[in-house]
């Protein structure tokens, strides 16, 4: 486990091997979340990003409820 410091600030440094695993960048943006008295920290993707993000999955099935006239 990797362990920070909370500045005066309250400012944290993200530590390097966790910024190199999540491929986050300078400016990136961030969501907080307080879970059952943690914090979960995730990063908000961009659309270049989420580019191809579904490539190569199985394309999800369903059916199409018939056709009402009003």
């Amino acid at each position: 486990m990797t362990t920070a410091l909370l500045s005066p600030k309250f400012q944290i440094v993200i530590p390097k091997e966790i910024r190199k695993s999540l491929n986050l960048q300078p400016g990136q943006r961030l969501q907080f979340k307080e879970v059952n008295g943690k914090i979960e920290v995730r990063p908000l993707l961009t659309g270049q990003q989420l580019i191809g993000f579904l490539k190569d999955k199985t394309p999800l099935e369903f059916e199409r409820e018939p056709d009402r006239e009003f």
